[in-house]
């Protein structure tokens, strides 16, 4: 084992690294090298650059299976950028003024490149991630998988495992599949020289979780529409569901691996960590994308287009154009799968974030009601508010990605507000449910937001049925009250500012948008500025909250104009055009005193403090 000091000098040898690849080429120093490379790689200053690797296209192509699934550590390293880990904690100040320090793409984003263009690459991680147990190559010898088991765990701990499993497996079986039971002692050669199933199948699960990795971080770079094409052209996603029950999510065994001093339900058990990598993978590839129809079966598909039929509504261009001979085969497809683990997940697991998560990311984007239906007649409603309310959930995390989820399912849908009213039955229940709410609303904004979008929907309606559900529906009727919502506004602007702006909470600045532009629309925009004012003299701080918002407008500006990507997302998933989100920021944001709808004007000269320079510090 090299010590850290001798690591680190290494590591500045850029030269002596990129050998190192060349003997990978190898198969007897292959996991030597491997493991060092990946102990170099850890401690180097900067990313290395694959293009420079010699013959790297060649190199990967004489990889087996086995040695691909352990490259895909070290190019996991490779292309990760190296903040990813604490990236909604960044501030947007910080990360716009890196953007334009580095005009160029990264060194992790051309190693993606690198990558895609490695000839049958992609294809050779679909069938890695995909592969049953039964499919691993049997050729390689007991000494030589445990050989592998090395550079995994600490060696000690590899023996512990060996011999628990050995001996549970072979006091299971009759005919004893490591230990003979003849006066020798000796067992029958061709068994013994044989891992446990079990320990191949923990040998799997550690395999996996490298190459959804790389898969995963594909799915979110440049290239991810090409990423997408490839991965569904190889059947990822029905792949990965024929593996749902028997491995992803399969149930622990008692000879199930797990490092010593832990348990089965820990965060570090393989296991755990596999079913994360799984729900991440997911997220990725539903998130505003129509390929997310794949995690579907035909029969699913079918009962879309039935639910659009029936509301006399168009069919989703994405679910008429999917390819059927790529989705998902089975009785269910993925997003079913899944829909069933989550109802099932206990109050305390550790899933229940990434599930709600997964699921979100397939409803995002603009909005479809045939979607939301297909899943609210599978129970997930009632689910997520008895989730919120009954078990009074206190994970803030959790919380959050429930109330995002919750308001992806029930925005511009009379249906859900209906069945929301029908479970949340009484004042009690309401009031537990409005606690959760206003406990964080940086967790809960999101939800606020689709209440107050689809109460203004909803108003603008004239159908019996919508006129019922909005005269029935506790929550409807909450959000009316203007009291109300000037409460929420108020709150949304303080708890932000522009030095603290990160990728968690700039919604809430969003969200404040929002109802203003709403207001806009309704001629009352002046009525909400000079409510905003005179709720400030109340709380005895005249122009805190208006020249906080006006700070704020200005970053918004800066932050938005110059970024495609987020104003699509502000504009399909508040069916307003980002023409009028920009008019309403500029008309708030008018530095004539003497407008009704500039923030400048219910700011007395004595509290004006709005040029104050933002920049990074």
């Amino acid at each position: 084992m090299l010590t850290e000091g001798v690591t680190r000098r290494l590591a500045e040898r850029n030269d002596f690294v990129l050998f190192l690849f060349t003997l990978m080429t190898n198969k007897k120093t292959f996991l030597q090298t491997a493991t060092l490379i990946e102990d170099i790689l850890g401690v180097k200053k900067e990313m290395i650059q694959l293009d420079d690797i010699p013959n790297l296209a060649s190199l990967v192509s004489s990889f087996d299976q086995q040695q691909l699934a352990n490259f895909c550590r070290i190019l996991a390293v490779t292309i990760s950028e190296l903040d990813t880990g604490s990236d909604d904690k960044h501030t947007l100040l910080a990360k716009n003024a890196q953007q334009k320090k580095n005009l160029g793409p990264s060194r992790a984003e051309i190693n993606q490149a690198t990558l895609l263009n490695i000839p049958g690459f992609i294809e050779r991680l679909c069938k890695l991630a995909t592969r049953k147990v039964s499919e691993t190559t049997g050729t390689s010898s007991f000494l030589q998988e445990l050989e592998e088991w090395y550079t995994w765990l600490d060696n000690a701990l590899v023996l512990d495992a060996l011999m628990r499993v050995a001996n549970e497996e072979a006091e299971q079986s009759s005919t004893g599949i490591w230990f003979s039971s003849d006066e020798s002692g000796l067992a029958n050669t061709s068994t013994r020289t044989q891992l446990p199933q079990s320990m191949k199948i923990m040998h799997e699960i550690m395999y996996k979780l490298e190459v959804l990795y790389v898969l995963c971080v594909l799915l979110m770079g440049r290239q991810r529409n090409q990423v997408h094409k490839m991965i569904a052209e190889f059947k990822l996603i029905p792949g990965l569901n024929n593996l749902f029950d028997k491995l992803i999510w399969r149930k622990h065994s008692a000879s199930a691996l797990v490092l010593h001093g832990h348990n089965q339900n820990c965060d570090c058990s393989p296991d755990i960590t596999l079913k994360i990598q799984f729900l991440r993978l997911l997220q990725s590839f539903s998130d505003h994308h129509e390929n997310k129809y794949l995690l579907l079966n035909s029969q699913e598909l079918n009962e879309l287009s039935a639910i659009s039929h029936k509301a006399n509504i168009p069919e989703v261009d994405a679910v008429v154009n999917t390819d059927r001979s790529l989705v998902c085969d089975g009785k269910r497809g993925l997003l079913t799968r899944l829909l069933q683990v989550m109802k099932k997940e206990p109050a305390e697991s550790s899933f229940r974030f990434w599930q709600a998560r997964a699921v979100e990311s397939f409803l995002r984007g603009t909005t479809s009601y045939a979607d939301q239906m297909f899943l609210l007649k599978r129970g997930l409603l009632e689910h997520i508010l008895y989730c919120i309310v009954d078990s009074e959930c206190k994970s803030r995390d959790v919380l959050q990605s429930y109330f995002d989820l919750l308001g992806e399912l029930m925005k511009f849908n009379i249906d859900a507000f209906k069945r929301f009213n029908k479970y949340i039955n009484t004042d009690e229940k309401f009031q537990v449910f409005l606690n959760q709410i206003n406990s964080s609303l940086v967790d809960s904004n999101m939800l606020v937001r689709c209440i107050t979008l689809s109460l203004d929907r909803f108003e603008n309606q004239s159908d019996a049925k919508v006129a019922e559900v909005l005269s029935e529906c506790r929550l409807l009727s909450y959000m009316s009250q203007m009291s109300m919502r000037m409460s929420f506004l108020f709150r949304l602007i303080n708890i932000i500012h522009v030095q603290t702006l990160t990728q968690e909470n700039v919604s809430c600045l969003n969200t404040s948008l929002v109802i203003l532009m709403l207001a806009r629309r309704k001629e009352k925009l002046p009525f909400y500025l000079r409510t905003l004012q005179q709720m400030e003299y109340t709380e005895k701080y005249p122009g805190f909250i208006l020249n906080n918002f006006h700070s704020l407008l200005r970053f918004w500006q800066q932050h938005y104009l110059n970024k495609d990507k987020d104003s699509t997302c502000l504009e399909n998933s508040s069916c307003i055009s980002f023409t009028y989100w920009k008019e309403t920021v500029s008309i708030l944001l008018s530095p004539d005193r003497t407008s009704p709808c500039a923030i400048v004007s219910y700011i007395d000269e004595a509290y004006m403090d709005i040029d104050r320079d933002f920049s990074e510090e």
